[in-house]
């Protein structure tokens, strides 16, 4: 689905939505369809965390500040977050050729 709004400078680029979209949950089967792409919500989410606002004052070009938030918080409890924190942290150590799980940890 394309979309019809003018590009924020934090919006993915085609390169990185390529990277991203395999780790994303798959649309449940049987349940009701997505009303929004899922880029369009991590496009949002991408604002939301740079710009510092709240949900409410997302712009509304992008999908309905609640569905972010939802999908933002779902992500959080079923661990979609985390495997992609991993996934770009090991894609991250290769490309610097090293281990792709840290051996030691640092704790100030």
């Amino acid at each position: 689905m394309a979309v019809s709004r003018r590009s924020y400078s934090t919006d993915l680029t085609d390169v990185e939505w390529k990277i991203l979209e395999p780790l994303l949950p798959a649309e449940k089967p049987g349940g009701r369809h997505r009303l929004y792409p899922m880029r369009e919500i991590i496009n949002a989410l991408r604002y939301f965390l740079r710009a510092g606002c709240s949900w409410r004052l997302l712009p509304h070009d992008f999908p309905h500040w609640r569905a972010v938030y939802e999908y933002f918080r779902v992500w959080k409890e079923d661990g979609t977050w985390l495997v992609i924190h991993d996934y770009l942290r090991g894609e991250l150590r290769a490309e610097m050729k090293r281990e792709q799980e840290p051996s030691a940890g640092i704790v100030d």
